[in-house]
């Protein structure tokens, strides 16, 4: 069966629409070609003509010309548009005109790295020029390292090895940063929040390296679909940017299907399982032949789905696959490999597989809850659709209030804007760290800015200096300190280092690893890893050695932790005074400590027995906005006593809406309720980033409280259960029949500041 056929059988397949809420269909679009430009190499048009690319499209021709001109440009257009070309085109163009051009093409992760040298190692080949070109990352071996530095015409890193392994040590790159004349920074739109506020501290301090050596590279950006793509390139580089914007790529026809799972408890409006019905759904497809891409939010959720798959579809087992960080890099390319050469019909990812690695062009995908955002949602949705044939993207709700907004709002889905990426490279904290690395690069001038509008820095420099870290010598700061500053800075989390998992019968054999925040969660003793469909029971965890010992098993059953967090206030910012209660928003010290775990049986999701689990507490400072209620007045208001119930019932409520106005991810933020607040000693509910530091979206929620309000006692209204439920105020216990009104009143005191 070919995907058109599917697509006309599912029409027709009463157990499939009797779930879909909104079936929407998009016509193809043809592609806008432009010739090849006259200005390009004769020997690299042949090439791609011999690819069967005998045109552009329009979009690649615009960047073509922008860089031509000498121009900074960011390309924003739809997954497997052919963006690639738009940088690798003009880069090789040049190097076949000057083999003495250097460019450096940054990734945000080493998958994508890989991918990109895959690429150019087959044009530049067929070209029989000498253009080098190599990966410099944390797998590149010691021997190879030599050569790169000294002939490598192309370099392709990520942030963390630019950050660590060659801004530090120019001195030994000497022939890049002076012949630089391109830098490729692919995938901006997830270069947000910390992440990308510390890459735009290294674009300031690449520019400062690259002015000390002479040369000027052009910026060449790439992103995924995002509300303000032109002014986020900017944030990220200081410099201005040409927009390339109208795609000119042809694309097949789309259908978008959002699916409800059925209700298995009306009165409780409990659904059933978004993973098991993604499972059946992606069973469905794979039995009938269509590839297809499942995307799930958690590694726990993708590795659930993979194994039921594979035991629903046994004849293609092999053929399935689950992705997701964690896995070792040589496992990883081998999945990536397999779904380019189609051995591989059937994945089940994180939102790793969301950026533009090659993975092929698949028939189907199923994004199984909300990801969190509408550019994630195109992302994953666009990873289906071969070009010029139709395609099939499937979103399942979970029971979530937020998934069922969504799923009953095909507009806001379908008709909404992407999001803005956020940074804020002037936080305090990242830019002295990146000012400490900058000097150690090179001594600061007196009255040097280490951006244009930094008038800040001499402050800064002085500070450090008054520190012992920096020395002045007349018109210089010199580094002084015996630390290396790079190594006390990670890019994307604060975490200390990675946990690795090891097979207790082979301690050679390395399973797999996990980040320092996930490590008690998911390799405590006794937990059940999964790992590819398999089952390994976790014997110990080294705390100390960051290491877990484990030996294979076959599980009918896996493990969910759940955590106990503690809050304190550090500092109160900014507060003012609502009908309810005060609404303030400052710093905040979050303790998180894993307690227990429970066994879940497979497939029946039933509760087999717990634990308890014996790990330190984890200690983060971020930005939190929190609500101090007035007790009496939200008794009277909601007539009853402002029980723990009630504020787990609010939290809940807020947890899912907050994103929606905030333009965040699900996973960004974090809502705890306490009756007893250890700061004001009144019921509170803090919601707070899940960033160290903060992203800035506490902020955000500070100043749309009463959007958010008004839209969660919309979606209580809505809702059609009678005592709350997992899609309004959350799962409750029998008989607590009027709290859904408690909720919406006490709610309602949020919309506006008290009269007089």
């Amino acid at each position: 069966m070919n995907i058109e056929q599917l697509i006309d059988y599912l029409k027709s397949h009463e157990p499939f629409t009797s779930q879909v809420s909104s079936w929407i269909r998009h016509d193809p679009v043809p592609a806008s070609y432009e010739p090849f430009p006259e200005y390009i190499d004769g020997r690299l048009t042949d090439i791609f003509r011999k690819r069967g690319i005998e045109n552009l499209y329009s979009h690649q021709r615009e960047a073509c010309d922008a860089v031509r001109r000498g121009e900074d440009v960011v390309i924003v257009t739809p997954t497997a548009s052919g963006k690639t070309l738009c940088y690798n085109l003009p880069v090789l163009d040049a190097m076949m005109k000057n083999p003495d051009d250097r460019a450096l093409y940054i990734f945000p992760t080493k998958a994508l790295s890989q991918d990109q040298l895959a690429e150019l190692h087959g044009v530049i080949t067929e070209t029989g020029l000498d253009i080098k070109t190599f990966t410099f990352d944390g797998d590149t071996p010691n021997s190879a390292r030599k050569a790169i530095r000294a002939a490598g015409n192309i370099v392709i890193t990520n942030p963390d090895m630019l950050h660590a392994g060659i801004l530090p040590h120019h001195t030994i790159w000497v022939k890049l940063f002076e012949n630089l004349k391109f830098v490729v920074i692919d995938e901006i739109h997830s270069y947000r929040g910390v992440f990308g506020s510390h890459l735009a501290n290294l674009m300031r301090r690449l520019q400062r390296i690259c002015r000390f050596y002479g040369s000027n590279p052009r910026f060449i950006c790439c992103s995924a679909t995002i509300a303000n793509p032109r002014e986020h390139a900017e944030a990220l580089i200081e410099r201005r940017v040409r927009l390339v914007d109208k795609s000119g790529a042809p694309r097949g026809e789309r259908h978008y299907i959002l699916y409800n799972p059925p209700l298995v408890n009306r009165e409780l409006g409990i659904r059933a399982s978004a993973v098991k019905e993604a499972a059946k759904v992606g069973t469905l497809f794979l039995s009938n032949k269509i590839s297809t891409i499942i995307f799930a939010r958690s590694r726990l959720r993708t590795e659930i789905i993979s194994t039921y798959l594979k035991e629903q579809c046994a004849p293609i087992k092999a053929r399935i696959a689950a992705y997701r960080g964690g896995y070792l890099p040589n496992e990883r390319r081998a999945i990536e490999r397999g779904l380019r050469e189609g051995k591989i019909v059937g994945v089940v990812s994180t939102n790793a597989l969301e950026l533009g690695i090659d993975i092929g062009m698949l028939d189907a995908a199923i994004t199984v809850g909300y990801p969190g955002s509408i550019s994630s949602l195109y992302q994953q949705l666009g990873r289906a659709g071969r070009r010029g044939r139709a395609s099939l993207a499937v979103v399942i709700a979970t029971s979530s209030p937020l998934d069922q907004y969504i799923v009953n709002n095909a507009g806001f889905l379908l008709g909404s804007n992407p999001e803005g990426a956020t940074i804020n490279p002037d936080n305090l904290l990242i830019l002295m760290d990146h000012i400490k690395c900058a000097s150690f690069e090179l001594p600061f001038e007196a009255g040097e800015r280490f951006a244009r509008h930094l008038a800040t820095t001499t402050e800064m420099l002085e500070y450090l200096e008054e520190q012992g870290i920096l020395k002045r010598s007349g018109e210089r700061f010199h580094w002084m300190s015996d630390i290396y500053p790079a190594n006390e800075i990670s890019l994307r989390t604060a975490a200390h280092e990675n946990f690795v998992i090891v097979d207790n019968t082979d301690h050679s054999r390395v399973i797999g690893e996990i980040d320092y925040y996930s490590a008690p969660t998911l390799i405590h003793d006794d937990a059940i890893y999964l790992h590819q469909g398999r089952q390994y029971y976790i014997d110990r965890l080294d705390w100390e050695r960051r290491m877990a010992f484990c030996h294979e098993v076959d599980s009918d059953y896996y493990t969910d932790a759940e955590t106990k967090t503690d809050i304190h206030v550090l500092e109160s910012a900014d507060s003012r005074t609502l009908s309810g209660g005060t609404l303030s928003r400052g710093e905040i010290n979050v303790r998180n400590k894993a307690v227990m775990f429970k066994k879940i049986k497979f497939n029946t999701h039933e509760n087999l027995g717990w634990g308890k689990i014996h790990l330190p507490e984890q200690e983060m400072h971020t930005s939190s906005v929190w609500i101090d209620f007035d007790e009496e007045r939200l008794d009277a208001v909601a007539g009853k006593p402002l029980s723990a119930r009630l504020l787990y019932s609010i939290a809940y409520i807020l947890r899912n809406i907050v994103p929606l106005f905030t333009l965040s991810d699900y996973g960004d933020i974090h809502v705890v309720h306490q009756t007893r607040s250890n700061y004001s000693g009144r019921p509170a509910v803090f919601v707070y980033d899940s960033v160290p530091g903060g992203v800035g979206i506490a902020e955000r929620a500070f100043q749309v409280i009463g959007l958010v309000a008004a839209e969660s006692i919309g979606v209580i209204e809505r809702c059609a259960c009678s005592s709350g439920c997992p899609g309004c105020v959350g799962p409750l216990p029998a008989g607590d029949d009027d709290i859904k009104g408690a909720v919406k009143k006490a709610l309602g005191e949020l919309l506006h500041e008290p009269e007089g």
